[in-house]
């Protein structure tokens, strides 16, 4: 065991992965909708290239923004609440000093 993750009660790695998979979800389903709303649209090879584009660089944003070290979750859900996926009642629950980071990361 990490000693970062000996800094997680289990209640907390509990709310944490609970949130975190929330988020990969909602962001996950807003992505698909998105992508069969483009695709019921496309009437050109060059869209269906600039598409493939697209999924590429989302696949590695998406890829590399859900880390799950319990080191980078607090930089992890502060961007995630920042960017609308999680909100910050679902975190409820983690300690004061956690949340208080999250919250102010989040602000930045």
């Amino acid at each position: 065991m990490q000693a970062s993750e000996a800094e997680w009660t289990d209640i907390e790695k509990t709310i944490a992965r609970t949130a975190f998979d929330q988020a990969y979800k909602r962001e996950v389903e807003a992505l698909l909708k998105q992508v069969q709303e483009e695709t019921s649209t496309l009437t050109e090879l060059g869209e269906l290239w600039r598409l493939h584009d697209f999924l590429s660089a989302k696949r590695h944003q998406v890829e590399g923004k859900y880390d799950y070290e319990y080191s980078a979750l607090p930089f992890v859900f502060a961007g995630l609440v920042k960017e609308g996926w999680l909100h910050l009642s679902e975190l409820e629950g983690l300690s004061q000093d956690k949340l208080a980071k999250i919250s102010s990361l989040a602000r930045m």
